[in-house]
């Protein structure tokens, strides 16, 4: 309520005191700032300095803080962050807890501002503690909205959102009009992601009418730019044009050539869609080349062009700007150091791979397309094992598919789901055939049915399930001519296939039964991981390393009742001088590190596990009580990737194994990711919750096919394939059907 405050200071003379001049100041031109009013804010700052240059007092450091509010809304980012960390200092020296807290707060919205978005997160997380240890609700609720901005621009939609909402409600109850207004503006720009425009205008319009009533200039500026940008997704042009060019104007009115930069984007791509091509060529150009652009600006304005030099025929020009788009792309992804942001920061570039696949095979282009869509792939693990190259370019390499297919031993499936069509390349040692299925929203909606029907009571081939024959025809029907009965098959999975497991889709013929009874299915992350795939060690002896069975370290995970059976099964198939077993009180995370992993071949756990949605690096194996700390029973995803192993198997016979949140392009990220990511050869995850009936029994005929030699595929499968035997009680998906084989290098 930046007039009223305004108005309230000059209602009437305050105290000579300096601490309070400086204080009122402090407040007078944060105000002006927000008003766009510099000129009086600079006046105010000026007075403030010279009182604390004569007399420093405790609200001085609310003054660096003034002047940093002043520099982001002329758009000075680095004035701003440099007054910031100035602020921090001046509050840690003198001990003040809440100017500390603030200006960590504002620290972290300005690297927002400069889109270094993982040391935001973690800038803003040091806001949210510091902000929750004074008992101040109004900066806790700003920090977790902030951190939901970091997470939305590294491309986790999914956790921003959670953080918005909260920060909105939050917002609400407290009546901050002005913080409240920013989260409805990120809302909106999570919903216009997912396809939702009319929800995304709705929360813009929203957000733009509080920030008029108040007359808060930045807000009423993300307000129209938000807007713009959704309007011309939606196609509403003459609105988007409106938008932008308001947005503008306030821009250029504050002097702020980097916020600019975002309507005078939507203006090209304006000019592009309504057939003014030398217009929006013009406008992309000097978005791209201005020195204040974005990385996220200068690919966005390399697509538009792409698409209209598409659009326009110039098959030349427009392959060079899908690979620039992506070049830059990737040099911004090069700069992330840190695992939980690189994961999902390929979701911001899942456009521009999209229309550049589709454009390729529209070209006849195809093995170059599969080539493209390979490269967008388990980037994150690939790079972590070591097996790609971090770089700062674009750059698929050629890949020698039929090679790969012939040293695995089967027929690869590689899919791709795309917004307006999706393919199939099915590829063995001497064809490589593309498909084109149905758009992802059509197999999208069958797979969430599907899944609901197998996670409950009636069996489904029983009921003979429509969404299972359906998935059947659209994913695998169109080639099914090209695989030889019982022949192994590598799916390389995308978007929502990574939560299917393809072994229980439903063949019509010759009688209705599952896939499985007909291949043998792995699942695999990527081409160029399927490549360094190595061929099992042929050992005299192989060594086994046995967790599980844990005392109750917490209620909510009670014992297994039939856990200590599935540990008796499986360390039978092991000579006794080959195994370690850590079982009750001795399994603890800690044993399970300190046991030197990698000199194991296998390694299986028999516990509880946790799937964490938003933060998949916290997933975790749920064993005994190392300490008295408050998570040591938890074997945690992260700490899994720091223990290298070499093991030609790792088995998580637990819950929700295999994660419950797959990332664009990396697939399911949880506890099997992690031990892929470790060096594991070979994982088997579960997709969701593992029975401890007949659980026991298949683990056990699994260990007992790979004495005799089968791959950990064959004996996986022919211990599922023993369950469903006519007359067996577990013929249920829901039984044998959680369980995944996830190869690795």
């Amino acid at each position: 309520m930046f007039d009223e405050s305004l108005q309230l200071l000059n209602s009437s003379a305050l105290p000579k005191d300096s601490e309070i001049q400086v204080s009122a100041l402090s407040i007078q031109a944060v105000a002006h700032a927000h008003l766009h009013q510099f000129s009086a804010a600079d006046r105010e700052l000026e007075t403030a300095d010279a009182l604390c240059h004569t007399a420093v007092n405790s609200e001085c450091g609310t003054i660096f803080r003034a002047h940093g509010i002043l520099a982001i809304e002329r758009g000075q980012l680095e004035d701003a962050r440099r007054n910031f960390e100035s602020s921090l200092a001046f509050g840690r020296k003198y001990k003040d807890q809440f100017l500390e807290a603030t200006a960590l707060l504002n620290l972290g919205d300005t690297l927002l501002n400069e889109e270094r978005f993982s040391e935001a997160a973690d800038v803003s997380e040091a806001a949210y503690r510091a902000s929750d240890a004074v008992g101040a609700k109004d900066l806790v609720q700003t920090s977790r909205g902030n951190l939901g901005w970091a997470y939305y621009r590294l491309g986790d939609s999914e956790r921003a959102l959670n953080l918005f909402t909260e920060a909105e409600q939050a917002a609400a109850q407290a009546g901050d009009i002005v913080t409240r207004i920013s989260w409805l503006t990120n809302i909106g720009y999570v919903q216009m992601d997912a396809g939702h425009y009319q929800d995304a205008e709705h929360s813009y319009n929203n957000a733009l009418r509080q920030a008029r009533e108040i007359n808060a200039r930045q807000d009423i500026f993300n307000g129209l730019r938000a807007l713009a940008k959704v309007s011309v997704q939606a196609g509403q042009l003459d609105q988007a044009n409106r938008c932008a060019d308001e947005a503008i104007q306030i821009a250029q009115q504050s002097g702020n050539r980097a916020g600019e930069l975002y309507p005078l984007l939507v203006k090209g791509q304006i000019a592009a869609l309504s057939g003014n091509a030398p217009l929006a060529e013009e406008t992309l150009h000097e978005v791209q080349n201005d020195p204040k652009a974005s990385a996220a600006l200068i690919w966005g304005s390399q697509h538009a062009l792409a698409q209209l030099h598409e659009k326009l025929g110039n098959k030349n020009a427009a392959d060079q700007e899908y690979r620039a788009a992506l070049t830059t792309f990737e040099k911004a992804r090069s700069a992330l150091e840190k695992e939980d942001a690189q994961l999902p920061f390929v979701t911001n570039a899942s456009r521009i791979y999209a229309d550049y696949v589709d454009f390729l095979i529209g070209q006849g282009k195809t093995r170059e397309a599969l080539e493209v869509a390979d490269y967008s792939r388990a980037r994150t693990l690939a790079e972590g094992l070591g097996l790609l190259r971090k770089g700062s370019s674009f750059a698929p390499e050629t890949l020698d598919v039929q090679a790969i297919a012939r040293r695995s031993g089967g027929t690869i499936f590689f899919y791709w789901l795309g917004p307006k069509r999706s393919y199939l390349w099915t590829i063995d040692a001497k064809n490589v055939k593309l498909a084109q299925l149905p758009p992802a929203a059509e197999i999208n909606a069958n797979v969430q049915k599907y899944r609901k029907a197998l996670l409950g009571p009636v069996d489904v081939l029983e009921s003979q399930d429509a969404a299972g024959f359906a998935l059947y025809n659209s994913l695998v029907a169109p080639v099914r001519d090209s695989l030889a009965p019982n022949s192994a098959v590598h799916i390389i999975p995308d978007g929502s296939l990574n939560s299917l497991n393809f072994e229980t889709i439903l063949v019509p013929d010759p009688k209705p039964h599952y896939w499985i009874e007909d291949v043998t299915v792995v699942n695999a992350s990527s081409l160029k991981m399927l490549a360094s795939a190595k061929p099992p060690a042929k050992l005299p002896q192989q060594r086994l390393l046995l967790l599980g069975d844990p005392a109750t370290a917490d209620p909510s995970y009670p014992t297994l009742s039939n856990a200590a059976a599935e540990i008796d099964g499986v360390r039978k198939t092991f000579p006794p001088a080959t195994q370690k077993v850590l079982a009750r009180d001795q399994a603890t995370p800690v044993a399970y590190l300190k046991s030197d992993p990698a000199q194991f071949d296998f390694i299986h756990f028999v516990a509880h596990g946790t799937a964490s949605r938003l933060s998949p690096l916290d997933s975790a194996v749920v064993l005994s009580r190392a300490s008295a700390e408050q998570d040591s029973f938890k074997l945690f995803a992260r700490d899994i990737v720091k223990t290298p192993l070499r093991a030609e198997l790792v088995t998580i016979s637990t819950c929700y194994g295999a994660g419950s949140r797959a990332y664009t392009g990396e697939g399911l990220v949880g506890l099997s990711w992690a031990f892929l990511r470790a060096g594991a050869h070979n994982v088997i995850g579960a997709l969701w919750e593992v029975s401890d009936v007949s659980t026991p029994g298949l683990m056990e005929q699994m260990y007992s096919g790979l004495n005799k030699g089968q791959s950990p595929a064959t004996a996986l499968r022919e211990a599922k394939l023993g369950l469903l035997r006519p007359g067996s009680p577990y013929r249920n998906p829901f039984y044998w059907a959680p369980f995944q084989l996830y190869t690795g290098s």
